[in-house]
C-alpha cells in the first residue's frame, strides 16, 4: 500500500481540502485517525463529498473541536499510540492528522510519535502567504527531528513564487504543487484543477 500522511503548518490551512484533491486525482482512500468535532460535517464527510473517496472510520471521535488531548480529557477518553492500525485493503490511502504535526495526542505523545508509529512519510500544507515561511520550515525541522520523512510541501492559497523559492531554499524541501482558494468549492472544482506532474511522481514513488 501507498500511503501520506498529510499534516499543516497550523490549523485551517487546507488540510482536508487538500487531502480531498489528494484522494480525487491519485485514487486513494482516506484515513482520518482522530476527529476532534462532532457538530455538523467532519472531515470524513467533506472528503467523500469532494472526492469520492473510500472513507475508514476514525480510530477516535471527539465530541469537541479541540486539541486532541484536551477533547479526549474532556470525553473520557483515553488515546494511545497503540490504538491506531493502518486500514487493511487500499492500494492508496490518505491519511490526515488533526492540526500541525506537534499537536499532542495526549499528555505524553504528539502527531509526530503516531507518524512515525506508523512508519508513514509526510505531506506538509501549508498557506502560501505572510508568515507561512517560519511556520514551514518550523514544522520541517519538527519532523525532521522525529526522523519522518517528508514528501514535500503542498501550499494553499494564491501563488506566491516568492514565498515558495524561500521555503524550498530554506527547507530544504520541494513545494510539490499550490492548491488555490476556490470560489466554488465542490467536487467538479477539484476534479478540474489537475494536480502537477511533480507531485504525483512523488506520490508514486512511495
Amino acid at each position: 500500500m501507498k500511503a501520506v500522511f498529510v499534516t499543516g503548518t497550523d490549523t485551517d490551512v487546507g488540510k482536508t481540502v487538500a487531502s480531498a484533491w489528494l484522494c480525487k486525482h491519485w485514487r486513494a482512500d482516506y484515513w482520518k485517525p482522530i476527529q476532534s468535532g462532532l457538530d455538523g460535517q467532519t472531515d470524513s464527510d467533506k472528503v467523500h463529498l469532494l472526492s469520492g473517496a473510500s472513507i475508514h472510520p476514525e480510530t477516535h471521535r471527539l465530541t469537541q473541536p479541540l486539541s486532541p488531548h484536551q477533547a479526549a480529557d474532556l470525553d473520557g477518553v483515553q488515546i494511545r499510540l497503540s490504538d491506531f492500525q493502518l486500514p487493511q485493503g487500499p492500494e492508496r490511502l490518505v491519511v490526515e492528522g488533526a492540526g500541525g504535526c506537534l499537536v499532542p495526542l495526549n499528555w505524553r505523545e504528539q502527531t509526530t510519535d503516531l507518524i512515525a508509529a506508523l512508519d508513514l512519510c509526510c505531506l506538509v500544507v501549508a498557506r502560501s502567504g505572510l508568515g507561512t515561511i517560519n511556520h514551514t520550515c518550523l514544522s520541517i525541522q519538527a519532523l525532521r527531528s522525529a526522523n519522518i520523512p517528508i514528501l514535500g510541501v503542498l501550499m494553499t492559497g494564491p501563488q506566491n513564487d516568492a514565498n515558495r523559492e524561500a521555503i524550498e531554499h530554506f527547507g530544504q524541501i520541494p513545494v510539490l504543487a499550490c492548491l488555490p482558494h476556490f470560489d466554488t468549492l465542490n467536487a467538479e472544482a477539484l476534479a478540474r484543477f489537475e494536480p502537477t506532474e511533480r507531485l504525483m511522481k512523488a506520490l508514486e514513488s512511495l
